[in-house]
């Protein structure tokens, strides 16, 4: 485990200005057109912040998110720029416990919907399934078992919920209702494609992407954006291929590790939320780093 100079929880950098604080991300302003976004160690799970930070987390995030970013920049442009982060944090203790963490970002409006894409029915996609047959609207066909691969991934919208509030699964439709027909479809089709070329990559490094949550904003011109963080641990289910087998939560590369030992307290899945074992800490740790070895080596 990293040592916990290496951690870190919560950022309060004095030279600029806060404009909020996310369930892992701190994000400061830097001039109209920029801000700076770091990536922390928290973790989130059932939508609530957990009190003990995962060691390096954030550092993997961010690093994922930048391979990804710059491996689908000719499908979508995205929000990073050259601007380096020693030209905005030019005191360097200032900037040391967020180096690997900080990224300066365009200032961009986010859709006010998650873009959320299935290839395989896991999660509330599957507790969704088991009551109606469908997900999100999208009607399955009968007698899946849990973890199965879909015919060909779906499209499953969400809203953006507050910390501490969930995220609520929508149809294609409310989603048209909240950004318009055009917008949506563009979403919907980049969404699918992103995940459909980086499962296919994954999977021959031996990594099942089960699904993925994309996030994307709006300039002042009404240009789309990729933003926030791509195929990562925290946004994506991840599988070892050599571990798969349908009728079972697989075992993973991401949080579901966290959510699995979770659910096996007698918690509420409200805030606060419990502390975690100290093995459970070092073995989710290892996860995300080995996830990121494997992806990006």
């Amino acid at each position: 485990m990293e040592s916990s100079i290496n951690t870190l929880y919560r950022t309060n950098l004095e030279s600029l200005e806060l404009l909020n604080s996310g369930k892992v991300r701190d994000i400061y302003n830097i001039d109209d057109d920029h801000m700076l976004i770091v990536t922390s160690d928290r973790l989130s799970a059932f939508d609530v912040v957990l009190p003990d930070p995962i060691p390096g987390k954030g550092k993997v995030l961010t690093a994922l998110s930048e391979f990804w970013f710059n491996s689908f920049e000719g499908l979508v442009p995205n929000h990073l720029t050259d601007i380096s982060l020693e030209s905005v944090l030019t005191d360097s203790a200032e900037r040391g416990p967020i180096e690997g963490r900080g990224i300066v970002v365009k200032k961009l409006k986010p859709l006010p919907v998650e873009a959320i894409v299935r290839g395989y029915i896991i999660g509330s996609g599957w507790k969704e399934y088991q009551q109606s047959g469908s997900v999100c609207g999208i009607q399955l066909e009968q007698g899946l078992q849990q973890a199965d691969k879909l015919p060909e991934p779906i499209f499953t919208p969400s809203t953006k919920a507050e910390i501490g509030e969930h995220d609520e699964n929508i149809n294609f439709e409310s989603m048209v209702d909240l950004v318009g027909s055009e917008l949506a479809a563009k979403v919907r089709d980049i969404s699918l494609e992103i995940y459909i070329q980086g499962a296919q990559y994954a999977l021959g490094r031996g990594i099942i992407v089960a699904d993925t949550k994309l996030e994307f904003g709006l300039d002042g011109d009404g240009k789309l954006y990729l933003i926030d963080e791509v195929l990562t641990p925290d946004s994506s289910r991840f599988w070892p291929v050599s571990e798969y087998q349908p009728g079972m939560s697989p075992p993973s590369f991401d949080k579901q590790y966290v959510r699995d030992y979770l659910e096996t307290l007698d918690w509420d899945k409200t805030d606060p939320g419990p502390s975690l074992p100290e093995d459970v800490i070092r073995n989710t740790a290892a996860k995300y780093r080995e996830a990121q070895d494997i992806l990006t080596a």
